[in-house]
C-alpha cells in the first residue's frame, strides 16, 4: 500500500473493508429481486419482459446519473458523496418492500439506481489512490469478488425469505445491513489527489468525455465491458428462474443454486487481477489481452453449456459452474486500464464513462432482452445467445491491446499526494 505515503496501514485497509461491504450491499439490493419474480408474477400477473425491466431500469438509471456524479467525486468529496450515495440506495430499496403495484416497485427501483449511480467511479477512483499500480489489479479483482458474493447472497435470501415469509420482507433485511455500513463510511478520511490545471478544472462534461473517447484503448474498453454484461446481468436475473424452469425446483433452492454459480466469481475475479498483474510485469499490453482471452474462454464455456448439454443436466449446471468461475475474471484488468490511462485527478470520471457504456448498452439491455426473447420462445433458448456477447468483448479487449501501451505513455504520471 506504497500509493498513499503518509496514510497508514491501518487506515487504507478500513476503507477498502467499507468499500468491499457498500459494494456488496450495493449489489445484494440490487439483485435481490431476481429470485421474486415468480412471486411477483403470481401477485401481479407480470411477464418476463416487466420482470426484467425492474432490473434494467436499475441499471439505466445508474448509466444515466454516473457521469454527473463521478465529476462531483472527483472534485469535492469521494467520501461524502459515496456514504450519501449508499444511504440514498438502502432507503430505496426498504421501500420497495413497501410497493403496492407494480408502478410504485419500478419506481422505487429508478430510486436504487439513481443512489448506486456513482458507486463504481468512486470507489475504482479511491482504490487507485490506496494501491500501486503494481497491485491495481488485484485489489480491483478483491473488491469486485463482492459483486457476486453481494448478487449471490441478494437471490438466495430473496427466494428464502419469499418462500417463507412474503417477499416484501426480504427488500428490509437486505437493506439495514447497508444502512448501517453507508453511515459508517462517512468516518472515513479522503485522500487528495492531484489538481487539475485551470483549464482542466473548468471543462464541461461533454469536453472530458471527448477527451477520454480521443483515447482508443479506453472507448475499446468501454464498449468490450458493455458486451461482457450482456451476458453477466442476463445470467444474474434470469438463472434462478431458468433452473426452477427445466428443473422443476422451488425458487427457495433455485435462488441458492443460481447464487452457487455467482459465488465462483469469488474466485474468478481476485484470480483474474493476481494473474493480470503478473503478466503486466513481463508484457506491456498484458491487461488488455487477458481481459480479452478471459471474454474468450467465456464464449466457449457458455456456448457449450447452453448449446451442447440437455437443460437441466448436472452436466450443464456444472458448465455453468465453470462460467460462473471465468465471467469476471477479465472486470480487474479492465477496470485498471481505464484507471492507467487517465490523469489521476480524473480517475473516477473515466470509470463513469466505462459505467454508463456497461449499463446503457449492456446491463440495462441483457435482463430485458432475455426476458423478452423468453417470451416468444423460452428461457432456454434466450439464454443460448449470450455466448455471441462475450465474442464481441473479447474481439473489442484485444483491439484495445493494441493501443494500450501508446495511451499509457501519454498519460501524466502523477501519484496522489497523502492527507
Amino acid at each position: 500500500m506504497e500509493n498513499e505515503g503518509k496514510r497508514s496501514r491501518g487506515q487504507a485497509v478500513f476503507t477498502f473493508v467499507l468499500l468491499f461491504l457498500l459494494y456488496f450491499f450495493d449489489y445484494a439490493d440490487r439483485t435481490v429481486v431476481n429470485s421474486l419474480f415468480p412471486f411477483l408474477k403470481k401477485d401481479w400477473g407480470l411477464t418476463d419482459a416487466e420482470c426484467g425491466s425492474l432490473t434494467s431500469i436499475v441499471t439505466f438509471t445508474i448509466a444515466a446519473g454516473t457521469l454527473p456524479i463521478s465529476v462531483l467525486i472527483d472534485r469535492w468529496s469521494r467520501t461524502r458523496v459515496i456514504g450519501t450515495m449508499a444511504v440514498i440506495w438502502s432507503l430505496f430499496t426498504a421501500a420497495c418492500g413497501f410497493a403496492g403495484s407494480f408502478a410504485q416497485l419500478f419506481a422505487a427501483r429508478i430510486g436504487i439506481g439513481l443512489g448506486e449511480a456513482g458507486y463504481a467511479p468512486g470507489g475504482t477512483a479511491m482504490i487507485a489512490g490506496l494501491f500501486s499500480d503494481k497491485r491495481r489489479s488485484l485489489f480491483m479483482g478483491i473488491w469486485n469478488a463482492s459483486i457476486p458474493l453481494g448478487a449471490a447472497t441478494g437471490v438466495a435470501v430473496g427466494g428464502y425469505v419469499a418462500q417463507h415469509y412474503g417477499w416484501q420482507r426480504a427488500f428490509g433485511l437486505v437493506a439495514l445491513p447497508g444502512l448501517v455500513v453507508s453511515l459508517l463510511f462517512f468516518f472515513v478520511k479522503d485522500y487528495k489527489t492531484v489538481k487539475l490545471s485551470e483549464n482542466q478544472k473548468h471543462m464541461g462534461m461533454l469536453p472530458i468525455a471527448k477527451k477520454f473517447l480521443a483515447t482508443p484503448s479506453l472507448i475499446l474498453t468501454y464498449i468490450a465491458f458493455a458486451a461482457n454484461n450482456v451476458v453477466t446481468s442476463a445470467l444474474l436475473v434470469w438463472l434462478p428462474t431458468f433452473l426452477h424452469r427445466t428443473q422443476g425446483i422451488p425458487m427457495d433452492q433455485a435462488g441458492p443454486k443460481g447464487g452457487a454459480v455467482m459465488l465462483l466469481a469469488i474466485v474468478g475475479a481476485p484470480l483474474g487481477g493476481f494473474l493480470a498483474d503478473l503478466w503486466h510485469k513481463k508484457k506491456p499490453n498484458a491487461r488488455p489481452v487477458f481481459a480479452g482471452l478471459s471474454a474468450l474462454v467465456t464464449t466457449a464455456v457458455f456456448w457449450v453449456a447452453f448449446s451442447l448439454f440437455s437443460h437441466g443436466s448436472s452436466a450443464q449446471y456444472g458448465m455453468i459452474l465453470v462460467g460462473g468461475l471465468v465471467a469476471v475474471s477479465y472486470v480487474p484488468a479492465g477496470a485498471a486500464l481505464t484507471q492507467d490511462v487517465v490523469h489521476p485527478g480524473l480517475r473516477a470520471v473515466s470509470y463513469s464513462l466505462c459505467v454508463v457504456s456497461m449499463n446503457m448498452l449492456g446491463a440495462s439491455v441483457g435482463p430485458l432482452l432475455i426476458g423478452s426473447i423468453s417470451d416468444h420462445t423460452d428461457i432456454a433458448t434466450a439464454l443460448s445467445v449470450l455466448p455471441a456477447f462475450s465474442l464481441v468483448s473479447a474481439l473489442f479487449f484485444f483491439a484495445a491491446s493494441k493501443y494500450y501501451v501508446r495511451d499509457v505513455n501519454r498519460a501524466q504520471s502523477i501519484e496522489n499526494v497523502a492527507t
